[in-house]
């Protein structure tokens, strides 16, 4: 009878195996960035828990395997190969970075899967459109340009920009330079950095050469954290300015005690904004789990509402190939006070952009 039994399971088990929906992720777990892609993955978690405990998608539960590429695009490209080749994935999901993200999309188009919510703004992602990338967040030239003509609404003429020497920050760059033909200026300093090893040391004297009353930095959080620390100690007093990918409470903390009036560009809206109910819903997911929502978290938390209402439409039996249709065809789907929508010529997704300042407390403000 035991024998049977056994016999029984083993012949279940590939039923049981079949029953998640797998979907991958490649991001720098450890790196530069390990900051934001912690609070990015746990805001998207939230909602694939809320989910799977009520028993997942259509009956399947939501299996999120991610893989740590230390920031760098060669090996996002070949974890990303991994995961479509030997892991089967559904769908790739909240792959972290631009450079990282183009590797990746000859593989989506070679296997024809779906990659939800790259956590980038990145221009190239959105036109012209990759059918294979659905985007839940605004571009970075958005962020960009909306922060230099803030600056100068506030009467600060004297702008640098500061920008990594990678296809992020030459995307950055060009929102910026839109924001100075908007305001009809023009930067008094652009310095391109090395990606991985700026040098603080030709950079900062450059910045206060010209006596910037505020700088754009274009990078990732720790180069960012460490060439505020690298201006203070030159005692400028220029206010620093950088995009959302650097919108987390990690980044907070790598500032240390430079943190406050450091100005941060948004995404989606406050996150401790009960206007919005999706905000409300994730907040409360949060508190559960004993987490304080962040600006990173919410862009995980969006992206994953995104991904479920994919899998929701894909059906019972999902393939990539009906996953790539769901998603395409997803019109004003309704997160919770923000609308997704998606089409053959447009997958942008959302076009929210705002700012925020960091208060004395260690917390964004709007």
């Amino acid at each position: 009878m035991k024998k049977y039994i056994v016999a029984a399971f083993a012949a279940l088990a590939p039923a049981l195996a079949l029953a998640q929906l797998v979907i991958g992720q490649t991001a720098g777990i450890t790196g530069t960035v390990a900051a934001g892609v912690k609070e990015t993955t746990e805001g998207a978690k939230l909602w694939i828990d809320h989910i799977n405990a009520k028993g997942g998608v259509n009956g399947q539960k939501i299996d999120l395997v991610s893989m740590d590429d230390k920031f760098e695009p060669k090996l996002a490209a070949a974890n990303a190969k991994q995961l479509i080749e030997e892991k089967n994935v559904l769908a790739l999901f909240l792959c972290r970075g631009t450079p990282h993200s183009e590797a990746i999309i000859p593989l989506l188009e070679q296997h024809g899967v779906a990659l939800v919510a790259p956590s980038t703004g990145a221009m190239v992602l959105h036109q012209p459109v990759k059918k294979h990338v659905f985007n839940v967040r605004a571009t970075y030239q958005r962020e960009a340009e909306k922060a230099v003509f803030h600056l100068h609404t506030m009467g600060m003429t004297r702008i640098a920009v500061v920008y990594a020497d990678d296809s992020f920050g030459r995307d950055g760059l060009e929102g910026a330079t839109k924001g100075f033909t908007k305001a009809g200026s023009k930067p008094v300093t652009v310095i391109k950095a090395d990606r991985l090893k700026p040098d603080y040391g030709t950079m900062i004297p450059e910045i206060v050469k010209h006596e910037a009353q505020a700088v754009l930095w274009i990078a990732s959080g720790n180069a960012v954290a460490d060439g505020v620390k690298a201006l203070r100690a030159a005692k400028s007093a220029a206010q620093v300015v950088t995009l959302s990918n650097n919108a987390s409470s990690g980044f907070i903390k790598s500032l240390g005690e430079h943190s406050r009036g450091v100005v941060v560009t948004q995404v989606f809206p406050y996150e401790r904004s009960y206007a919005y109910g999706f905000i409300k819903e994730a907040m409360a997911l949060a508190k559960d789990k004993k987490l304080e929502l962040s600006p990173a978290m919410l862009e995980g938390y969006a992206a994953a509402k995104v991904l479920v209402e994919g899998l929701r439409r894909a059906g019972p039996n999902p393939t990539r190939a009906k996953l790539l249709a769901a998603l395409e065809g997803i019109r004003n789907f309704d997160l919770g006070g923000l609308e997704v929508s998606y089409g053959a010529d447009d997958h942008t997704g959302l076009d929210f952009a705002d700012l925020s300042i960091i208060g004395a407390d260690g917390k964004f403000k709007r």
